[in-house]
C-alpha cells in the first residue's frame, strides 16, 4: 500500500518507520528540514515518567506512559543507530521550605498508585536512602521520593536514528521543505495525481487550519555540559514557582526544563526563563555553576483543549493524530499503535483502553493478514 505522511516530527517518523518495516510504500512531506529544528520533539527531555506525570495528567496518559515503557525497548531494537535509553527511575527532591508542596505531591502520587496498582509504588527516602541512590543529592537534601521503573531516552539521538532508518529504507521517499495539507491528496484512490491508499496527518501545530482547536503551549529547555555533576537518573525539584526537571544524558550532558506558557510564541528563550531554570538547577547541585550552555531551545507543543491526545478522521482513509502536549515521548508508542489499529479496522482496542478520543466516520477495513499491531 502507498501511505502518505504529513509531518516528520516524532509521530511522523515513528509511523513512517513502522509502516515501511511492514512492507508498505511511504511518502513523507515535511515543511522543515531533516534535523527537525522546528519540531516540538526536539525541545524535550524525553523522560518516560508516568507516575511523576500523574501529578498533572489524567490517568489515561499514565496508562499510555506505562505502555510506552514496555514498547520503547522493542522499537529501539529495530533501529540500526544506537539510542541512549535507561530505566533507573525518577528522583524527586525539595528544599525544606517547600515541604508542604512536597507533601501534596506525594499524596497525589499515592492516590495514583491506589487507582492504578500496576504502577510501581513510590518510595520515600531519608538521607541514607538518598545517599545509596544519588550521593550527589544527599549532600544538599535530607529526604526525597524515588519512583522506580521510570525511564528516559535521548530525543536527539532518537530523531537521528529514525531519520537514518527512513533514509535507508528503499520504500520510503522523503520531501523536505515541502509543506502540504490533507486537501492536496486523494487518499483511498489509485491511478490519480496525488493518490494514496492512506493519508496520516502528523503535523502538530501545522494542522491548525484543519483542526483549529489545536493550540500551542510554549516550553523551554536548556542543554548543558556539566561533567562535575553527579546525577545518574532524572531528578525533579518541587518548587511552587520553579518546578524543574534535570535529565542526565550521556557524556556529562543534562537537559533542564520546566517552563510551560500558554502561547504560540516560538521566539528564543527569554532571560527570565533562562535565569529561573539555571538558578533552580544550581540549588540542586552547585556544580551546575561551572556547566557550559550548549543549547537553549524554545518550542510550542501542540495541545488540544482538554490537554489529551486525539485522533480524527477527515475522511475514510485520512487520519489526523495530534495533541500530544508535554507528554510526547511518554505516550507516542501508544498513540502510534492506536493509529495502526485504526488503519486495520473501524475500531481500536487500545484507543478504548487508553480513552483516546477518535472522531468521524469509520474507515474501510484495510487488507492485512497480521493479527498483531506490533507486526503491522
Amino acid at each position: 500500500m502507498k501511505i502518505v505522511i504529513l509531518g516528520a516530527g516524532l509521530m511522523g517518523r515513528l509511523l513512517g518507520c513502522e509502516l515501511a518495516r511492514s512492507g508498505h510504500t511511504v511518502e513523507v512531506f515535511e515543511a522543515g528540514g531533516p534535523q527537525a529544528l522546528n519540531s516540538a520533539a526536539r525541545a524535550a527531555a524525553a523522560m518516560l515518567a508516568p507516575l511523576a506525570e500523574s501529578a498533572v495528567a489524567e490517568d489515561s496518559v499514565v496508562k499510555m506512559g506505562l505502555y510506552g515503557l514496555q514498547r520503547w525497548p522493542e522499537m529501539l531494537l529495530n533501529l540500526k543507530q544506537p539510542v541512549y535509553f535507561q530505566q533507573q527511575g525518577t528522583m524527586v527532591v525539595w528544599h525544606r521550605q517547600d515541604q508542604a508542596e512536597a507533601t501534596r505531591f506525594a499524596l497525589q502520587l499515592e492516590a495514583t498508585n491506589s487507582r492504578l496498582p500496576q504502577l510501581p509504588s513510590l518510595q520515600k527516602l531519608d538521607a541514607q536512602g538518598l545517599q545509596q541512590l544519588e550521593p550527589g543529592l544527599a549532600e544538599r537534601f535530607s529526604q526525597g521520593l524515588y519512583l522506580p521503573g521510570e525511564g528516559q531516552l535521548d530525543n536527539h539521538q532518537l530523531l537521528d536514528a529514525l531519520l537514518l532508518a527512513l533514509q535507508q529504507h528503499p520504500g520510503v521517499t522523503l520531501h523536505w521543505d515541502s509543506p502540504r495539507q490533507p486537501g492536496d491528496f486523494a487518499p483511498g484512490t489509485t491511478g490519480q495525481p496525488n493518490s494514496a491508499d492512506w493519508l496520516l496527518d502528523c503535523r502538530g501545530l501545522g494542522a491548525q487550519p484543519q483542526w483549529p482547536q489545536v493550540r500551542g503551549v510554549r516550553g523551554e529547555v536548556a542543554l548543558l555540559l556539566a561533567p562535575n555533576v553527579r546525577l545518574s537518573r532524572p531528578t525533579r525539584l518541587i518548587h511552587p514557582r520553579y518546578p524543574i526537571y534535570i535529565a542526565p544524558k550521556e557524556d556529562g550532558m543534562f537537559k533542564i526544563g520546566a517552563t510551560e506558557i500558554e502561547s504560540d510564541d516560538v521566539s528564543p528563550v527569554s532571560v527570565r526563563s533562562c535565569l529561573e531554570l539555571l538558578s533552580a538547577a544550581y540549588t540542586v547541585d552547585p556544580a551546575f555553576g561551572e556547566a557550559r550552555i550548549l543549547e537553549l531551545v524554545a518550542q510550542c507543543r501542540p495541545t488540544l483543549p482538554d490537554n489529551l491526545p486525539a485522533v480524527r478522521r477527515l475522511s475514510e482513509r485520512c487520519l489526523q493524530v495530534n495533541g500530544l502536549y508535554r507528554h510526547g515521548y511518554l505516550i507516542a508508542p501508544a498513540m502510534m499503535d492506536v493509529v495502526l489499529q485504526l488503519m486495520q479496522g473501524a475500531d481500536s482496542a487500545l484507543a478504548e483502553q487508553f480513552d483516546v478520543q477518535v472522531t468521524a466516520p469509520a474507515p474501510t477495513v484495510m487488507t492485512n493478514t497480521s493479527e498483531s499491531v506490533h507486526d503491522f
